[in-house]
């Protein structure tokens, strides 16, 4: 993974080929921005996809209806090493970049310290932070709005002030429709525009 200041690409582009697409986790947090764009080091080579359908017992002479877009869950897994910050210097290893990933699931440490002062003097009801829209972008084909349930982190490879050099990342996610967001809303909206791509795809390959 890198930050969004960091080159997306990793080895010199050969004229005349087509230039590499990464894929990213991009969180649209006004509070935080550049802290909320992870774009993957090297793309997974396994990306894992299951659909579950939604469907309701029809109460006529149809046996099922499509109540909503089917459940999809994506699992994935990133490996990130050093060697770009080692090159220019940076001496804190992946640190930075799997910070990145994790802070898509904190809330904003500004936005709590505000809250306590004003929760004391009963100023406030305190209500859990919203997160921020959590967008999966896989190539200009898919870009949906996900849900992250569960990251896990193998560090190895230790420098001497314990900065990891080597990690292996593996992401859970559920993908968010338009039922889930509203259609009126940004992430709903996205969610629909994946579908008719979908369809239009669907229409290319019959």
């Amino acid at each position: 993974m890198k930050s969004q200041k960091e080159d997306t690409n990793n080895h010199d582009h050969i004229p005349g080929s087509p230039r590499l697409q990464k894929g990213a986790i991009v969180g649209l947090d006004p509070f935080n921005p550049l802290a909320s764009v992870v774009i993957f080091q090297y793309n997974p080579e396994l990306l894992t996809r299951t659909l579950t359908p939604k469907v309701e017992e029809g109460t006529d002479n149809k046996p099922m209806r499509i109540s909503r877009p089917p459940e999809e869950k994506i699992s994935l897994e990133l490996t990130l090493n050093a060697a770009d910050q080692l090159e220019r210097g940076d001496a804190t290893g992946l640190y930075p970049a799997l910070a990145s990933l994790e802070m898509l699931l904190y809330p904003k440490a500004a936005q709590e310290l505000l809250k306590e002062p004003l929760k004391a003097i009963g100023m406030i009801e305190v209500i859990p932070t919203e997160a921020p829209l959590t967008l999966f972008i896989w190539g200009v084909n898919r870009v949906v709005p996900v849900r992250i349930t569960e990251i896990t982190i193998t560090e190895e490879a230790f420098d001497p002030n314990l900065n990891p050099m080597n990690a292996k990342v593996k992401l859970n996610f559920t993908i968010l429709n338009y039922k889930d967001l509203g259609l009126n809303s940004p992430g709903g909206a996205l969610s629909m525009t994946h579908q008719v791509i979908k369809e239009v795809m669907a229409t290319i390959g019959a």
